[in-house]
């Protein structure tokens, strides 16, 4: 039986540190490998350094000791430009990355920096702004769109540049329960496709459950290298990082400590499905 082929990694952070008083690092000693494809989530509480730490793969912050490799490059002064062609970068607030006065111009703008044909622009913007649904919003003003149409253009300018690594910092911390889902389901179909790899600061349960594996920074160090479930398991390790279990999680515990026998679900759904003979009033 032949062992399967390893898939390369994409990011390489090995002894990587990061403060702007070397007495006092925020991040020290950092050593991790990402492979392509996977869809990381980065969890800690607030303070812990999680934005520092993808600034620092993205050359928007200057190591302070250690050595970075992003897509096969070693970070150094003549290999930023192309670094950061490799990643893509979505925020908090889609207002931060607007330029343009329409939608339509906005992501045109990415693309021009590219130095692209206008043909391929143009090809671009049709794929992406179908890709993500918002074709019909490409002559509105960015101000006129709700969060979650805010957050679908943000992607779709991120997207058309066609990045292989794509950061969320905390893209789903200011939208309604709507948009997050949205956002979760464009997450999800981005991983399917598999030319993606995903790195989400996030504190959100579900987003962290929906992941292929956790990355947990608490004083300035990483805690733990674990799955979203081993994760969740850990109560100790949830504490420092300042998160609950998901929901359905903690519904499940709490059947069980009533006698209802309940195995710990995955989603809202399967635990629904699970409690169906419970529910008499069908």
């Amino acid at each position: 039986m032949e062992a399967a082929e390893e898939v390369p990694a994409v990011i390489k952070l090995d002894g990587v540190s990061f403060g702007y008083d070397p007495e006092h690092p925020i991040l020290h000693n950092i050593s991790l490998s990402i492979p392509q494809g996977e869809w990381v989530s980065i969890v800690g509480p607030n303070g812990c350094g999680k934005s520092t730490l993808v600034k620092l793969m993205n050359a928007l912050l200057p190591k302070s000791g250690g050595e970075i490799t992003i897509c096969g490059h070693q970070l150094g002064e003549e290999t930023i430009g192309a670094i950061r062609q490799c990643i893509g970068m979505v925020f908090q607030n889609p207002d931060n990355q607007f330029i343009g006065a329409t939608v339509e111009e906005d992501i045109l703008f990415g693309l021009e920096g590219l130095c692209l044909p206008y043909a391929e622009m143009e090809g671009r913007l049709k794929a992406y702004t179908v890709k993500l649904g918002i074709e019909a919003l490409l002559s509105k003003h960015p101000g006129e769109l709700s969060g979650g149409q805010k957050q679908r253009v943000a992607i779709a300018s991120i997207l058309a540049m066609k990045p292989g690594i794509v950061i969320f910092d905390e893209a789903s911390s200011m939208l309604d329960e709507a948009s997050r889902d949205e956002l979760l389901r464009i997450l999800q179909g981005m991983r399917e496709e598999g030319h993606y790899t995903i790195l989400m600061i996030t504190h959100d349960a579900d987003e962290i459950l929906a992941s292929d594996r956790v990355l947990a920074l608490h004083g300035g160090g990483l805690a733990a290298d674990t799955s979203p479930q081993e994760l969740f398991r850990d109560r100790e390790l949830l504490e420092k990082c300042h998160l609950l279990e998901p929901y359905p999680w903690r519904l499940a515990r709490e059947l069980q400590s009533r006698g209802i026998r309940v195995d710990v679900p995955a989603s809202e759904k399967e635990l629904i499905d699970t409690l169906w003979p419970y529910n008499y009033s069908k």
